[in-house]
């Protein structure tokens, strides 16, 4: 069933990644995931966090890093939380303003997959087509 704030552990641990997303604090997301994280992102080579990424350093580099050197803004705004056993599917919108000065409001969704009580897996989807144009 879906709600519009965490009901589980796993999805309040998602919560609280988000938290500390929005104030900067990446060691703390970084401790949430699992040694073998496999983190997805889009395929879309025009988005500088396009690809996978495997670990948490890989993330850091291939991910985390990235936002700063393209947005001077962003903001993940969660909506709704839809949770199941080991996975948390959240849906939500993206608020940023990249370095140019275009702004990007586009839904996502992560799909957050958990083993002992950390993200073992991210699949992030989003509209590719937005945020190409607002980085272009």
């Amino acid at each position: 069933m879906a709600s519009t704030a965490p009901m589980t552990d796993n999805g309040r641990t998602v919560a609280g990644m988000y938290e500390a997303f929005g104030r900067g604090d990446i060691p703390h997301v970084l401790a949430q995931l699992a040694a073998d994280v496999d983190w997805i992102e889009t395929e879309a080579a025009d988005i500088p966090t396009h690809g996978r990424f495997a670990g948490p350093q890989g993330v850091l580099e291939g991910v985390f890093a990235k936002v700063p050197e393209h947005f001077e803004q962003f903001e993940l705004h969660p909506e709704l939380w839809i949770e199941s056993g080991d996975d948390v599917v959240v849906t939500g919108q993206v608020i940023a303003r990249t370095r140019n000065g275009r702004k990007l409001q586009a839904p996502y969704a992560h799909v957050f997959s958990f083993r002992d009580g950390k993200v073992s897996r991210l699949d992030n989807f989003h509209d590719t087509a937005l945020w190409v144009t607002a980085l272009s």
